[in-house]
């Protein structure tokens, strides 16, 4: 039997980390490719995640993110980044990766790409960055179930003020904004959060069948 459900009555937001317990290259490398094969609407996965592993500069985003003591107490900070626009240039990218690994002419997608084109070229610049930064949650998702099968703690944030983040990684520069953070690593024993009993909301409360 599957053990999924199991593993996510197990997780919850991590409050303190044990700082002396490390993610190992071969796990931190499973997360990767969870996060790499997360899906993306057309597959195009707009966004770069960022693993923060220097402990100085992950001093300097704590105070943007609320002080918050996981930023610096975790094994690993990742932020997960949007772009804030999307050219030509990245969907002409794409379809040429498809070509190349599925082996098909690019002139076979020329319908395909007129259709992407005229659906992301003529987002508005909010409209754009609203639409890539929801795709992050996508990835933030695989993420946490992934860390869960491996038994390590995943607490992803809102919780920061991303204009300062973006400075502080120069994420401006690079068409980027910070839209998430999670910060991984093994939960302490001090940590009362993992006692408390999970809230959801019932069945019957949030499942509507038409």
């Amino acid at each position: 039997m599957s053990t999924f459900i199991d593993h996510q009555n197990w997780r919850y937001a991590t409050k303190k980390f044990d700082s002396s317990k490390k993610i190992t290259d071969k796990d931190l490398s499973f997360l990767k490719d969870a996060i790499q094969l997360s899906s993306s609407s057309y597959g195009l996965q707009p966004y770069k995640v960022l693993i923060i592993e220097n402990p100085e500069l992950r001093a300097k985003i704590q105070p943007a993110a609320w002080g918050q003591s996981q930023i610096v107490e975790a094994s690993h900070l990742i932020v997960f980044a949007n772009m804030t626009t999307i050219t030509e240039i990245e969907i002409d990218n794409y379809l040429k990766s498809i070509s190349d690994i599925r082996e098909i002419p690019l002139e076979s997608m020329t319908g395909y790409a007129d259709f992407m084109k005229s659906k992301i070229l003529t987002l508005t610049p909010e409209s754009s960055s609203t639409w890539t930064s929801k795709q992050t949650y996508l990835a933030m998702g695989n993420l946490l179930n992934a860390a869960a099968e491996l038994k390590i703690d995943v607490t992803p944030m809102e919780g920061f003020v991303p204009a300062e983040v973006n400075k502080i990684l120069g994420l401006d520069k690079l068409n980027l904004n910070a839209s998430l953070i999670a910060t991984l690593g093994y939960r302490h024993t001090e940590d009362e959060t993992q006692h408390y009993k999970k809230v959801r909301k019932s069945k019957e409360e949030l499942f509507i069948t038409l």
